[in-house]
């Protein structure tokens, strides 16, 4: 059976923070709430965590996972981030983006495009994610809540506590989540591209070469 923490999604109860961080670090699996939909993560290194994640979601190998980092300097540690990919990084994070770079050694290996050795980033802006982050002191390992054959992410905590209870560890109810992933943009090369169109707008980088 998972927790269930009811956190201010605007002021949240440090201790409980604290608690659910408590989870991470044991090998836990958390639904948390990010400023696009709600996310499931884990401790960054932690491979059954991954494989638990992996199950929950039914991904295969080729699906990039999210490093969520706490601020741009820390994400830095986990991406090649050259000066213009800086710039657009610098203007839209925090936000409701993912970016995919290209991957430092500081990446697991078993969260890289098995191909591409690239890594998809990205700094929310929900409140309760960065005091998870804050408190954790590190980055935290993470994909969209998007149940297996769903087109949207779930966004009713108590309905993820009907459905999940058996497969997470903890699940943390920050109201009611966005229907919208993050917009996924690739920094990989010269040009930016534009991935997945999900709530962030994509029109800042499709003229931004």
């Amino acid at each position: 059976m998972s927790q269930f923490f009811q956190i201010h999604p605007e002021n949240p109860q440090l201790r409980l923070i604290k608690q659910a961080v408590e989870i991470i670090r044991k090998g836990g699996v958390v639904i948390f709430p990010t400023d696009s939909s709600y996310a499931v993560g884990c401790h960054i290194g932690d491979k059954s965590a991954v494989e638990r994640i992996r199950r929950l979601r039914q991904l295969d190998d080729k699906h990039n996972f999210t490093l969520v980092c706490s601020d741009l300097s820390q994400l830095s540690l986990f991406a090649k981030v050259d000066t213009a990919a800086f710039r657009l990084l610098k203007n839209h994070t925090p936000g409701p983006y993912t970016f995919i770079l290209n991957a430092t050694r500081e990446v697991p290996r078993m969260l890289l495009h098995p191909k591409r050795r690239t890594i998809g980033l990205r700094v929310p802006s929900h409140p309760i994610a960065l005091a998870l982050l804050e408190e954790l002191g590190e980055a935290l390992m993470s994909v969209s809540l998007i149940l297996p054959g769903e087109e949207l992410p779930m966004s009713d905590p108590y309905e993820m506590r009907q459905m999940l209870e058996h497969q997470v560890d903890l699940i943390i109810d920050g109201g009611f989540g966005g229907l919208e992933a993050s917009t996924v943009v690739s920094l990989v090369d010269e040009e930016p591209e534009v991935l997945r169109v999900g709530c962030g707008d994509p029109a800042p980088f499709a003229n931004a070469g």
